[in-house]
């Protein structure tokens, strides 16, 4: 069992950054990979950054160059730091793990096995 809690969410202008915390407890594994999404009510989620357990990283190309994920194994703690957000970034964002070694380092959402809860970005023009 792993328990995910996401933080630094909030209410930036266009132009401004954040960044995203995911702190996880539980169980520890060897070979995983984790990631951030997105989804607004009525529409599909969708996967924004993604890490496996080599350090290997992905992103969505709507955000290539203005996200960066990493991770601090020494906190458990995974992040998203958000540079020259855009309205069209406002969403619910929510992390994830998934158990096991991987192909891509951002996978589909179904292919993950714990989730958090979310936590709220709200970028004004």
């Amino acid at each position: 069992q792993v328990e995910l809690v996401e933080s630094g969410g909030g209410s930036v202008q266009a132009g401004g950054s954040l960044k995203l915390s995911c702190a996880y407890s539980g169980n520890t594994y060897s070979t995983y990979y984790m990631g951030w999404f997105r989804q607004d009510p009525g529409k599909a989620r969708e996967g924004v950054a993604g890490i496996d357990s080599d350090g290997n990283t992905s992103y969505n190309d709507s955000v290539n160059g203005r996200f960066t994920i990493s991770q601090d194994n020494a906190k458990n703690t995974l992040y998203l730091q958000m540079n020259s957000l855009k309205p069209e970034d406002t969403s619910m964002y929510s992390c994830a793990v998934g158990l096991g070694a991987t192909t891509a380092p951002l996978r589909p959402w179904d292919e993950y096995n714990y989730w958090g809860q979310g936590t709220q970005v709200t970028v004004s023009s």
